[in-house]
């Protein structure tokens, strides 16, 4: 790469330099798994960023015969995926090969290379090569060429810059603190809503016209057995169908008898606090659930049809109006997933991650895979966002009862087995009306801080960039020169190593803003 600098656009005083000219490199080594503790016994032993901190990096093990050693006031450079970030030494330690350590040589300020380092960061994160992970070389480092300012101009530059990072630093502290506080709004307005309190007045206010819970739930029930029947009955006619076509094509799926109020219950029943009006059910006692799959990936005609299949990844509490895969009508007659219609609430069932416990809300009829469940709210007319919703506000608890010894997951009858608290038809709607125009907000606020963030981060590159490129502070012409810094810095070097001879490099790549 090459991003050039020219003379010209620099300040008198200062000079375009080799990192080496003014700088001793040690690359990092790792040292014999053998000589690592954490009895305090050798030096701290840093392996990459990992152990990095705002500044300095944080002590976890140590190193009983270091190889090779980063003084202190070294900046710590990440070498090895991901290439760029920096720390601080502040005390003498160990390096693996993670790390370079970049040790400021004449009386140049420590913090001048840590933050001459971080104004180039984006650069470097792009420049790692390998196959299997980034990384950069000791020649890489070392033909890294800067601008370099007077000692006494480096010492402006890093008070200039530690003062605005303070204040820029203070604003995104409060930044992260709305918006910290943004998510403890929306976790209470969400809970409000199914404690019944979002609604309370408005229930008063109806109480003579709303259905109760348990004629709801009587009615949906008697619903469901007289849609089991008519899917039997439309079962036995496409198998007879099947049968006379030679039983061409996917063999019709027998449909499964509803699960009935009170068949479902795994472990002991966890109770809701809500108003005696409402009443908490298992989502097996009032949905259907179902389970997806996913088409052989060997067969090239099932994939890429006129089907939308959903995977786990994109039930990531949102709307699904599209998917990112298709199958083909082929592809679905030979697995065992099923097509789900518009209102549907996905919940995927298995990740380690964030997906795990997260929801969606099909716009479109759609199939999935194995690792998410299908609840069939729209089936029943009931409000698929107020599930939804509901899931938005169980996460965490939905997390926990997915929590495997082995393979952190859930499964249908987990899902199933649910619990949430059920009101009537009517005050859903008005809760889920309420939730939409509140978390409407929260969001909107929450886009608007994301994007403060952003522009703080631009913020401080847009600093850097303008210290070391002499525009961030004033320039005196009583300083030493910067050449004469590094021709003091040379002659240092030779009277420590009089015998070593010079290298001469050809310098590959320039880095500059």
């Amino acid at each position: 790469m090459a991003i050039n600098l020219g003379k010209n656009e620099l300040p008198n005083q200062w000079i375009i330099s080799e990192l080496p000219e003014f700088t001793h490199i040690v690359m990092g080594q790792s040292p014999s798994s053998e000589t690592y503790n954490f009895d305090g016994i050798g030096l701290p032993f840093f392996q990459g960023k990992a152990e990095f901190g705002t500044i300095y990096p944080t002590i976890s093990k140590y190193c009983s015969v270091p190889n090779k050693i980063a003084d202190e006031g070294a900046t710590l450079l990440s070498v090895r995926a991901p290439v760029g970030p920096t720390n601080l030494a502040n005390i003498r330690c160990c390096i693996g090969r993670g790390l370079a350590a970049i040790h400021p040589m004449g009386g140049m300020d420590p913090k001048f290379i840590l933050l001459l380092f971080r104004s180039i960061e984006p650069n470097l994160s792009g420049e790692g090569t390998g196959s299997t992970f980034s990384a950069i070389t000791k020649t890489f480092v070392d033909d890294l060429k800067f601008a370099i300012p007077p000692i006494n101009e480096q010492k402006r530059i890093v008070a200039k810059i530690e003062e605005l990072f303070s204040e820029l630093d203070n604003g995104i502290a409060t930044l992260k603190t709305v918006r910290e506080q943004l998510k403890i709004y929306r976790q209470s307005v969400l809970k409000h809503a199914f404690q019944g309190k979002l609604t309370a007045k408005w229930r008063e206010e109806n109480a003579d016209k709303l259905e109760s819970p348990d004629q709801l739930i009587t009615r949906i029930q008697q619903e469901r057995e007289v849609r089991f029947q008519q899917q039997l009955e439309d079962w036995e006619t496409a198998v007879k169908e099947w049968e006379a076509n030679d039983k061409d094509g996917k063999k019709p799926v027998k449909p499964k008898e509803f699960v009935k109020q009170g068949e479902v219950g795994l472990g002991s029943e966890l109770v809701f606090d809500i108003p005696e009006t409402w009443k908490s059910m298992l989502m097996g006692h009032v949905f259907s659930v179902h389970v997806g799959s996913t088409p052989s990936r060997t067969k090239n005609e099932f994939w890429n049809g006129d089907i939308f299949w959903v995977s786990s990844g994109e039930v990531a509490f949102c709307e699904i109006n599209k998917t990112a895969e298709t199958i083909t009508a082929e592809g679905y007659e030979n697995t065992s997933t099923e097509i789900h219609q518009e209102g549907t609430v996905l919940l995927a069932m298995i990740g380690e991650g964030k997906t795990r416990g997260q929801a969606a809300i099909l716009r479109v009829p759609a199939a999935h895979n194995q690792n998410t469940a299908a609840i069939r709210v729209s089936e029943i007319d009931l409000q698929p966002e107020y599930i939804y919703y509901f899931l938005q506000y169980q996460y965490e608890q939905t997390r926990r009862v997915g929590s495997g010894n082995n393979q952190k997951a859930l499964n249908k009858n987990r899902v199933a087995s649910i619990q949430f608290p059920l009101c009537s038809i009517q005050e859903q709607i008005v809760i889920v009306q309420l939730l939409s125009e509140k978390l409407s907000f929260v969001e909107s606020l929450d886009n608007e801080l994301n994007i403060q963030l952003a522009k703080a981060k631009k913020l401080r590159l847009s600093i850097l960039k303008k210290a070391f490129s002499g525009q961030l502070v004033s320039q005196n012409s009583n300083d030493e020169p910067a050449s004469e810094l590094l021709a003091r810095i040379q002659a240092e070097k030779h009277i420590t190593s009089p015998c070593r001879p010079q290298k001469t490099r050809k310098t590959r790549s320039t880095l500059g803003h």
